[in-house]
């Protein structure tokens, strides 16, 4: 049996009033699920369909003029979620925008930031990535003539081991030298779970004459991100994760600000994106907006974005990121500290995500070598919903948001019975 102070740590627990404003679906013993499956589509919250609602009653009243008229202006809408974007991600307002899914807005950026020339054309990923990004990354090198097997290269683990070193990646980074054109990682592997030195790789690359960039589909609203400090080129991410802004929610991009006033760099235009102050006259010649914005190709997404603006609008109550952050390396903590308890040999189940709290979100993917499916069928009979990821990993994500250390005993309770 456990020893489990679960109920005075969530009474203590600052953010537990945060729970109540999400649905937790419903278990077969008609109690909530534990849901640890945040990394893969959060939870909704409460106030989106009010959100999506207000958007509707506007489309019928209004029709076209909610472009214009309050409480909407359609026209600006996007405007109103910048704010929110740049503290979420340490950015300055006119580096980010919100705009399109994420792997579209991944080819948009690497159009501007992976211009290959005949002897600087490498360009450098984690192996391992999820597919949406290599295969964006093999047809960005067939669009330019190159061969995927010749132009990408990737990150390894040493032998025996699960998770990249950060001196590995300096080190690859500098011997591929000048012929390194740019750097794509996840700020966080979606299969280790491994969250990435992004300061320093930013560093490296730069120090060669690579933009770095970075998807941080797993990273936003999980990590306290400084993508401005860091001097990263460019980055963008999903909000249906961590971000709880539905399934297949809109989606944002940070480009820093030393390319905020650059109209000759090579993008991909679009009517949003042209200078708003001459839009309307409906001329040749695209004279793209300062900063992120200039990256739009079309008008906003009302109804993602409305969710995505509540969503926000809950992080930035809960104390944003540092309050966030502070509250999941508690959960991720005990979860770990459970799971290790159990006392189970690396050849039957092992944690591949670092232990070093730097080094990882609030994710712990378990490698399990027996009955692992098995394993995960099991939790989700007592009401534990986790991610199963092939050929046997099992992904746990306590959200802070709506996750309780509860929730956590739950899961270590779970393990101990089928284990026993």
């Amino acid at each position: 049996m456990l020893n489990s102070d679960s109920a005075q740590l969530d009474a203590a627990d600052a953010l537990a009033s945060f729970r109540q404003e999400f649905h937790l679906p419903p278990g077969s013993d008609g109690r909530p699920v534990a849901y640890f499956c945040g990394n893969s589509l959060g939870l909704m919250p409460k106030a989106a369909r009010a959100a999506v609602e207000t958007e509707f009653d506007t489309w019928e009243r209004l029709g076209v003029e909610g472009h214009f008229e309050a409480p909407s202006f359609w026209m600006h809408f996007h405007d109103t979620l910048t704010e929110a974007t740049a503290r979420l991600v340490g950015a300055k307002p006119m580096e980010v925008v919100v705009m399109n899914n994420l792997t579209v807005n991944l080819h948009l950026l690497l159009v501007t930031f992976y211009r290959p020339t005949a002897t600087r054309y490498k360009i450098l990923m984690e192996g391992g990535a999820f597919p949406s990004d290599q295969y964006a990354i093999e047809s960005q090198a067939r669009l330019h003539g190159l061969d995927p097997a010749d132009a990408i290269v990737e990150l390894v683990p040493r032998p025996g081991e699960h998770t990249l070193r950060t001196e590995d990646i300096e080190a690859t980074i500098a011997e591929l030298g000048d012929s390194l054109a740019t750097v794509l990682i996840g700020g966080v592997n979606y299969y280790t779970g491994q969250a990435f030195d992004m300061g320093a790789i930013t560093k490296a690359g730069h120090a060669v004459g690579a933009y770095v960039g970075f998807d941080l589909a797993h990273a936003a609203g999980n990590l306290d991100l400084r993508l401005h400090d860091w001097d990263v080129d460019f980055a963008c991410w999903c909000t249906y994760k961590y971000l709880n802004s539905g399934p297949g929610g809109t989606s944002g991009v940070f480009v820093h600000e030393r390319f905020a006033n650059r109209p000759d760099l090579v993008r991909l235009a679009g009517w949003w994106g042209h200078d708003a102050s001459v839009r309307f006259q409906m001329k040749k010649g695209f004279r793209p907006m300062p900063g992120a914005a200039g990256w739009q190709l079309s008008n906003a997404q009302i109804f993602p974005m409305a969710i995505h603006r509540a969503s926000l609008e809950i992080v930035d109550r809960a104390g944003g990121m540092p309050a966030l952050r502070r509250k999941s390396e508690q959960l991720t903590a005990r979860l770990e500290t459970l799971i290790r308890g159990l006392n189970l040999p690396a050849t039957k189940l092992e944690i591949i995500t670092p232990a070093d709290p730097a080094q990882r979100g609030c994710q712990l993917s378990v490698l399990v070598h027996e009955r692992g499916r098995e394993l995960f069928d099991f939790l989700a009979g007592q009401g534990i919903i986790a991610d199963w990821r092939e050929p046997n990993v099992i992904r746990l994500a306590p959200v802070p948001l709506y996750n309780s250390f509860e929730d956590v005993d739950r899961v270590g309770e779970a393990l101990a019975r089928f284990f026993q």
